[in-house]
């Protein structure tokens, strides 16, 4: 497959500060759909060229029917859900990677848009409220893995140690107020309550 933009929705974590629930699958807060499937409506208005995956392993979303990319390597978090999505980008020829949560009841085309404007940085990040955003970031796929072996090579696996790795090479968004709301998501039932 080509496809200019390879869309990774991460899928894996245990959504154990939620009581276990996989959060992709929890209503949007108008209740008329799930985030999962707002999230991909909104990523198909932005990108409908993208090649669209749920990256992770976790039974709950296996009868979607969607494409899932088990994390590689295993257990060690997020970062070998980017390192699959990086790969898969990398043979479908993809320009661009885009990572996002599955637990974004705003993100709105709009913003999926801005973040994957051609670039010449390795990888283009909001950052909201004085951190980072690096699941809800665009990746240069051949520059970004590069970053992510040198991270696991040092033992590190926070998704953040990959920002770090790439430097200047990553180009920050400064996100207002409005499009630091769209990043809002849902780790616990109080996010959910707000």
């Amino acid at each position: 497959m080509k496809s200019r933009i390879t869309i990774g929705i991460f899928v894996g974590g245990k959504g154990t500060r939620m009581g276990g629930v996989a959060k992709g699958l929890l209503m949007t807060p108008h209740g008329n759909e799930t985030l999962l499937a707002r999230l991909q409506r909104q990523c198909e208005q932005a990108a409908p060229e993208g090649a669209l995956y749920l990256v992770g392993q976790a039974a709950p979303y296996a009868a979607l029917g969607l494409p899932q990319l088990h994390d590689d390597p295993r257990e060690v978090g997020p970062i070998g859900g980017l390192r699959a999505l990086l790969l898969r980008a990398r043979e479908n020829h993809s320009e661009l990677a885009l990572a996002l949560a599955c637990d974004l009841p705003f993100l709105g085309a709009s913003v999926i848009s801005e973040l994957i404007l051609p670039t010449t940085a390795a990888a283009r990040v909001p950052y909201v409220e004085a951190r980072l955003q690096p699941l809800a970031a665009a990746y240069a796929p051949t520059a970004t893995l590069r970053a992510v072996e040198r991270a696991l090579a040092l033992g590190q696996h926070a998704l953040m140690r990959v920002l770090d790795q790439l430097g200047p090479s990553l180009e920050r968004l400064e996100f207002d107020d409005e499009r630091a709301r769209s990043l809002r998501d849902w780790d616990t039932p109080d996010d959910v309550q707000r």
